[in-house]
């Protein structure tokens, strides 16, 4: 089992910009897909954005063009860069680890990431 801890959420204005990032330990996220997911008061956790293990991503269409999620193996960290963010981006963050290892399409479905952080609020203000 891996160990994921978020950080980088806060409070900011509408248009602003934050960059989450995720610090796995452990075990390694090299062979796994990875995504982030959010959930806002009230609502069903959402995919975000997602990344297989070679690299492909994919992107809830609310965030296409504004976020960029990226990962550097390495260091065994997971990031997203959220540009130009509006109030409907409020909700905490979360970053997850799938099931399966050498995934080529990564999954958005909540149900296919078995290890997950404990969030970080993100607060976007009008």
């Amino acid at each position: 089992q891996v160990q994921l801890v978020e950080s980088g959420g806060g409070w900011v204005q509408a248009g602003g910009s934050l960059r989450l990032s995720c610090a796995a330990s452990g075990r390694t996220i090299s062979r796994y897909c990875m995504g982030w997911f959010r959930q806002a008061p009230g609502k069903e956790r959402e995919v975000v954005a997602v990344m297989s293990w070679i690299g492909r991503t994919e992107y809830a269409y609310s965030v296409k063009g504004r976020f960029t999620i990226s990962r550097d193996n390495a260091n065994n960290t997971l990031s997203l860069q959220m540009n130009n963010l509006k109030p409907a981006d409020t909700a905490v963050y979360h970053c997850a680890r799938s099931r399966t290892s050498h995934t080529v399409l990564a999954p958005s479905e909540p149900y296919e990431y078995d290890d997950w952080g404990q969030g970080t609020q993100v607060t976007v203000s009008s």
